[in-house]
């Protein structure tokens, strides 16, 4: 604001802000989509401080590759404010970012195969065009992630009464409840491929789009999925409109110090927080399913291969297996996983690991962040 009055750019200053052209700018003024809300007094386009935001939008969904009639429904939708919007995008990014990462960890394995003689068969060369992150773990995640029976219950505890429940994000099928009917909805086709024979029906889909009219189930579930979604709130919206009960399995990085919480991130993965940078609250996501959270404890002992899950067993953390079916280190990289596996293989070989972490050989449960949000 000047003087009271607010600030206008015009029409050249945004395009060469923007790295566009004055045609671009003159074009989605014409259709609609930006519409400068202000003239010069010389007549020409000037854009506002919410014009200039709308366009900031526009220009990230069209770079990651949104055509226009895409783009002018996920800006018009009523339901989603600015500040979803940045979340969108960067969860789309970092999808983004995962994807090239996945190519980039080929193309080194093909480059380390060709410098040793090895050619690489035609699929694996096509392969790194197709990867994705759940398409480079998923093939894991049957050795090592399954039901955590204690986790379970309590999830299966929290559907209450619900008969009818879906299962967002379902994964390979894991905690979907037995003794009721269930759907499952995964957007991965690696992840529906693995699930096992008699599993619940599931649909391709995405969170933050289920196809279901408002209030189709009694309840709708979620597991250790909510941090793959590009938009996580406008995912738990989508479960409270579809169910009239919710339960999700994730985690809290709103809390002074999380960091430090785990022994692993806070001593040999510091990349970790990068990770979570921009992730909604416990607050932000507890207020899109209107609930509330519950703390849940990890057992020493817990089946469940997620990230934290190996809390008193650090040796398992140097098996590649167990960490090809883990996100994280798909997120963070090769050189850090590699720096991380290396340095603590040192310290367990030392005794600096069990000098350092010997109050936790004697908890049967430890509190690492994981939540359990319940509406």
């Amino acid at each position: 604001m000047v003087g009271g009055v607010e600030e206008h750019l015009t029409v050249g200053r945004v395009a060469e802000l923007a790295g566009v052209s004055v045609r671009t700018l003159h074009h989605y003024d014409d259709i609609g989509l930006v519409r400068p809300s202000a003239r010069t007094t010389a007549g020409y386009r000037a854009y506002s401080a919410g014009d200039v935001e709308r366009l900031r939008e526009v220009l990230g969904y069209r770079r990651l590759g949104f055509g226009l009639r895409e783009i002018a429904d996920l800006v018009d939708d009523p339901a989603t404010d600015a500040v979803a919007h940045l979340r969108r995008l960067r969860g789309l990014l970092q999808e983004q970012r995962d994807r090239a990462a996945a190519m980039v960890t080929a193309i080194d394995k093909e480059l380390e195969a060709r410098a040793m003689g090895i050619r690489t068969t035609p699929e694996d060369q096509l392969k790194v065009f197709g990867a994705q992150l759940y398409e480079a773990i998923g093939s894991a995640y049957p050795a090592t992630r399954r039901n955590e029976p204690r986790i379970a219950a309590r999830i299966w505890d929290a559907l209450g009464d619900a008969r009818t429940v879906l299962n967002v994000g379902a994964s390979t099928g894991s905690y979907e409840p037995p003794d009721r009917e269930v759907m499952a909805v995964e957007p991965s086709a690696v992840m529906r491929a693995q699930r096992p024979a008699g599993a619940a029906p599931c649909v391709a889909a995405s969170a933050e789009r289920l196809p279901f009219a408002d209030q189709s189930f009694d309840a709708a579930m979620a597991v250790s999925t909510v941090h793959h979604w590009p938009d996580p709130v406008a995912g738990l919206r989508e479960m409270r409109r579809v169910a009239r009960r919710v339960v999700v399995f994730t985690y809290d990085a709103s809390t002074t110090g999380w960091l430090q919480r785990f022994w692993l991130t806070r001593d040999y993965l510091p990349e970790f927080a990068d990770l979570l940078t921009g992730w909604p609250s416990l607050a932000d996501m507890t207020h899109a399913i209107g609930g509330h959270a519950e703390p849940v404890l990890i057992p020493w002992d817990c089946a469940d291969g997620f990230f934290e899950a190996h809390w008193r067993r650090p040796e398992a953390y140097l098996d590649e297996q167990v960490r090809r079916a883990v996100s994280v280190w798909a997120r963070v990289g090769p050189q850090a996983e590699q720096r991380a596996v290396d340095s603590l293989r040192d310290d367990l070989s030392s005794g600096r690991w069990a000098e350092h972490n010997r109050d936790l050989l004697a908890l049967d449960t430890a509190e690492l962040g994981l939540r359990l949000l319940v509406a």
